[in-house]
């Protein structure tokens, strides 16, 4: 299930661009987002990419990422407020419940 915005959520969860890069090493989208005025580093797994395509993103996974990056936005605004203390909110298929 993708969240929905509620009172109390944060605005956008807005992605740098020109932060977002393909690790395939560790099979991740990383990259770096603002949320409610803070920088936030943020790592989105392959598998999550796979859900919200139905296709493996090993060659792909940028562009995947970009495809879905409303969906995955919210996703992340999410995760983010359920780990407010985490270096690096990593977003795995958990996240997608």
């Amino acid at each position: 299930m993708i969240p929905h915005w509620r009172p109390g959520m944060p605005n956008r969860l807005e992605i740098d661009q020109a932060s977002v890069t393909d690790n395939d090493l560790t099979r991740q989208v990383e990259f770096t987002a603002e949320l409610d005025g803070d920088e936030r580093e943020f790592a989105v797994k392959y598998a999550v990419l796979k859900e919200l395509s139905g296709d493996e993103p090993d060659e792909d996974a940028l562009e995947l990422f970009e495809r879905f990056s409303d969906e995955i936005a919210d996703i992340c605004a999410e995760a983010a407020l359920q780990r407010p203390s985490a270096s690096v909110v990593i977003v795995d298929e958990n996240d997608l419940e």
